[in-house]
C-alpha cells in the first residue's frame, strides 16, 4: 500500500539516472527531451515515470487513461471523468464546468513527487498518463486494472504538436520551422516519440489482453461519439442503464465533453493548468480538434513520407493509422 513519502535516496537515484541519459533540445523548448528506454521524454514527465516504476502499486479498481500527446488526450479525460462520475454531480456543479480536464485529471507523472503517496483521488478511480506501455510500472502491466488508450493519425498529431510547442517555447528561443520539426518527428525525436512505438505498445497489449486494454482511435470516436461513450462505460465497469439511455444521459455527456462546448468555457479560455502552470495556458489544449487539419499545413510530399513511415512501422501488426 502507498504509505511513506519518497526518500531522499530514491530521489537522488532518479536524478542520477536522468543526468546520465543522452538528451536533445532541437525543439528549443524550456525543457530538453531525454532518451530513456527507447523513448524521448521531457523531465516534466520523466521524473515521475522513473519514480512510479519503483514505487507505484496498481489496484484492480484503477482505470488508466492513456494517450500519446496531442492525440485526443483532453477529450478522453473529459469523457471518462464524465462517465465515471455521472452520478456524483448535478449538471450545474460538474467540475468540468469550472476546471480544465487536465486539472481534474492531472498526468500522474507530473504530480508524482509532490503528491506521493496520495496519487489517487478519493472516489475517482481514474489515473491519467502519457507513459508508453513498456514504461508503465510492472504492477500496472501485470494487474487487472483497466487501461483506456486513444491514438490519432500521426499527420494530425504532428501538426498539433508543432503548434503547441510553438506557444510554450520561451520568447528568447529562436522558433523552428515546420520542416525542422517535421524531421525530428519522423526521427522519433518528439514528446514521447517515436509516436509509432508508443502506439504499438498499447496495440499489442490490447491484442494480448483485450479485457484489460481498450484501444481507441480518435477518428472513430469523432464519427460516432455516443457509440464510443457507451463502449468506454461498459469496458470500465460503469455501463449505462436503460433508464439512463432513455433519459439521454449518453447524449448529455457527449455534448458536455464536445470540443465546441469545452473550448467556450471561461476556464478553458483563461488561466493555466495548475500542474504545468509555467508552461501551459488552458487554451493551448483547445486548438481545432478536427480530423484532417494536416492538409492545411503539410505538403503532399510530407504527408506521403509520414504515411510511408507509418505503414512501415506498423507493418504486420494488423493496425492502420492513416485515417485521412
Amino acid at each position: 500500500m502507498e504509505e511513506e513519502a519518497i526518500s531522499p535516496a530514491t530521489m537522488e537515484r532518479m536524478r542520477k539516472t536522468i543526468s546520465s541519459l543522452p538528451n536533445d533540445n532541437g525543439w528549443r523548448l524550456p525543457f530538453p527531451f531525454y532518451f530513456y528506454e527507447g523513448f524521448s521524454i521531457s523531465t516534466l514527465f520523466l521524473e515521475g515515470i522513473i519514480l512510479a516504476q519503483e514505487l507505484f502499486q496498481a489496484e484492480p479498481s484503477d482505470i488508466f487513461i492513456c494517450s500519446p500527446p496531442k492525440s485526443g488526450t483532453t477529450w478522453i479525460k473529459a469523457l471518462t471523468f464524465a462517465i465515471v462520475t455521472r452520478t456524483h454531480f448535478q449538471n450545474s456543479t460538474n467540475p468540468l464546468l469550472s476546471k480544465t480536464p487536465h486539472d481534474i485529471l492531472p498526468f500522474y507523472e507530473t504530480i508524482f513527487s509532490k503528491r506521493w503517496p496520495h496519487i489517487r483521488q478519493p472516489g475517482i478511480p481514474l489515473i491519467a498518463t502519457h507513459t508508453p506501455y513498456t514504461l508503465l510500472p510492472k504492477s500496472v502491466q501485470d494487474s487487472d486494472c483497466k487501461i483506456v488508450y486513444v491514438c490519432r493519425d500521426p499527420k494530425d498529431v504532428f501538426v498539433s504538436l508543432f503548434h503547441f510547442f510553438a506557444k510554450v517555447r520561451f520568447k528568447e528561443h529562436e522558433p523552428i520551422s515546420l520542416e525542422e520539426a517535421f524531421e525530428m518527428f519522423c526521427e522519433g525525436k518528439s514528446s514521447f516519440g517515436p509516436y509509432w512505438n508508443h502506439v504499438l505498445g498499447y496495440w499489442k497489449a490490447s491484442l494480448e489482453r483485450p479485457k484489460k486494454v481498450l484501444f481507441l482511435k480518435y477518428e472513430d470516436m469523432m464519427t460516432d461519439t455516443a457509440l464510443y461513450v457507451k463502449k468506454i462505460a461498459e469496458f470500465v465497469g460503469y455501463p449505462f442503464s436503460l433508464e439512463e439511455e432513455e433519459e439521454g444521459m449518453v447524449e448529455k455527456i457527449v455534448e458536455m465533453c464536445s470540443f465546441e462546448f469545452l473550448s467556450n468555457l471561461e476556464v478553458n479560455r483563461e488561466g493555466a493548468v495548475e500542474s504545468l502552470s509555467k508552461l501551459s495556458q488552458n487554451n493551448l489544449y483547445f486548438r481545432k480538434g478536427k480530423v484532417g487539419d494536416w492538409k492545411n499545413y503539410l505538403t503532399l510530399e510530407m504527408a506521403d513520407r509520414l504515411n510511408k513511415i507509418t505503414e512501415q512501422k506498423l507493418s504486420g501488426s494488423g493496425l492502420t493509422l492513416n485515417a485521412s
